[in-house]
């Protein structure tokens, strides 16, 4: 799978601290602003339990578990979107992902630099998102700008596309991002292309000082973000003095909330061999799956068979499950589901 996840925020919050965390890297986290300037790229791996009880059925020589692809972005400053700092380079990084981890300071600490020369959160995440909206209009006006020759597109098409990105240009003109917007599934179709940063699912870490019990600035962090209805995690991995336990728990929830948000679920092939966790997005077909493992196996397509995750736990193996119907020969259209156990037949 080639979706990704990006992590941004201000210069200086913690962005390449949480990579290196979630993805086992030791990239350069230096207190001075653009310590990143190229995007860092890593593979975080999904923790899931469901490996561990099939390798006890199974015995195979090797497990794999899957992973997510983590970006690091560089910082992003105000003005950005008129080529500030690193301005549009970091602009168009964002767009080439597919969600958001954006990274929040609240702590106070006189040695560690901030940017803007103060710590206010709210502030920071406005600066954030006014570079992200400025971006998207840019896109919405230069798109409808843009004269086509109808001899080379479909006209209904194109005038389809610009009655939508009005649409799209008049919410943000409201300084709101597109993702609070009613679009339907036909309208998001058209606009995809752009690739909107507005639109990206996104989770907010919070970077805070947890032994500080009554900090103003976090509590108002907390409401605002409760009132966008936007997930947060507090984690402990920013303090060298919190448990290994912990610190893994923290990461095993961030990974899972970006799998999440990617819109992902996983699948699972079981053998002697290997076992291994597959990732596939949502509400997939069984055709369109196969081509996670390999193109031949969706060229070829001639059957899946399928056993349930709790199905096969309960039976301990293939021929078992077989023998009690619990075994299915699905098509190519079959929609796959979360946890199933597949073996793909197919002809090349």
């Amino acid at each position: 799978m080639s979706l990704k996840c990006g992590i941004i925020g201000l210069p200086n919050v913690g962005k390449s601290t949480i990579f290196n965390l979630l993805t086992n890297l030791s990239v350069p986290s230096l207190n001075f602003p653009f310590c990143t300037i190229n995007p860092n790229i890593g593979f975080a791996p999904v923790m899931d339990d469901r490996l561990l009880e099939l390798e006890k059925i199974v015995y195979p020589e090797k497990v794999i578990r899957t992973f997510v692809k983590i970006v690091d972005i560089a910082g992003l400053v105000k003005g950005a979107s008129q080529g500030e700092g690193l301005g549009n380079k970091f602009l168009s990084q964002i767009s080439e992902v597919d969600s958001l981890i954006h990274v929040v300071r609240t702590f106070q600490k006189e040695n560690i630099l901030h940017v803007e020369n103060k710590i206010d959160p709210l502030h920071d995440i406005e600066i954030i998102n006014t570079e992200l909206i400025f971006s998207d209009i840019e896109v919405c006006e230069k798109n409808l700008l843009l004269k086509k020759n109808y001899k080379n597109f479909n006209k209904d098409l194109v005038l389809q596309e610009k009655k939508i990105l009005k649409k799209c240009l008049l919410h943000l003109q409201k300084f709101s991002f597109l993702k609070t917007l009613k679009l339907s599934s036909i309208e998001l179709s058209y606009i995809k292309r752009f690739k909107f940063l507005t639109l990206k699912p996104t989770l907010f870490l919070i970077n805070a000082d947890l032994n500080q019990k009554n900090n103003i600035l976090l509590n108002k962090l907390k409401d605002f973000l409760k009132n966008d209805h936007t997930q947060m995690i507090f984690p402990h991995l920013f303090h060298k003095n919190q448990s290994k336990i912990k610190k893994n728990n923290d990461i095993s929830k961030i990974i899972r909330s970006i799998y999440q948000m990617l819109n992902l679920e996983t699948f699972f092939t079981v053998g002697k061999k290997e076992i291994r966790a597959w990732p596939f997005l949502k509400n997939s077909r069984a055709i369109q799956v196969a081509k996670v493992i390999h193109s031949d196996f969706s060229k070829g397509f001639i059957r899946a068979k399928v056993i349930s995750y709790l199905d096969f736990i309960k039976y301990k193996s293939e021929n078992h499950a077989k023998k009690f119907g619990k075994l299915r020969l699905e098509g190519k259209d079959y929609i796959v589901h979360d946890g199933d156990i597949i073996h793909f037949l197919f002809n090349v």
